[in-house]
């Protein structure tokens, strides 16, 4: 006869430990500071070590990516996707929306306050780009540590 120990679980069915990878926002402008919180707090439990330069420095990728996206890739009832991953050379940021359009770089102005997410994505990040979703695209950013 094969008997279970009390107070162990199986590996398999043991819950994840800390917050998920991936949260589902709303299309609109409250979703970028629900977006950043979500942010610091996988940093700070999946990627312990991380300097405050780096989290900072993620938090605001992916916020540029999630306001870019309510912005240029949802409608009004839309929901977007954004997904975080850690390894000990960079964090990878993902932010998945329902429209195909691609980011397009625009010409700098000092007329007005937008057109500065892909520049300021240039500057901080390994790189970046979009892939084609089923329903979308997503973009994705790799941020250094």
């Amino acid at each position: 006869m094969i008997e279970r120990r009390r107070g162990t679980t199986s590996s398999c069915c043991a819950p994840p430990i800390g917050p998920p990878p991936v949260l589902l926002l709303e299309g609109e402008p409250a979703s970028a500071g629900a977006a950043r919180a979500f942010v610091r707090e996988f940093i700070r439990h999946h990627v312990p070590v991380a300097s405050g330069d780096h989290m900072e420095t993620v938090v605001l990728v992916a916020c540029e990516l999630v306001t870019n996206a309510i912005r240029y890739g949802t409608e009004p009832g839309d929901s977007l996707r954004l997904t975080l991953e850690a390894d000990h050379t960079r964090t990878r940021v993902e932010v998945q929306d329902p429209v195909r359009r691609r980011p397009r770089p625009r010409p700098e102005s000092s007329e007005r306050d937008r057109g500065r997410g892909l520049i300021i994505l240039d500057a901080l990040c390994l790189e970046w780009g979009v892939a084609d979703a089923p329903l979308g695209k997503t973009v994705w950013a790799e941020v250094p540590r």
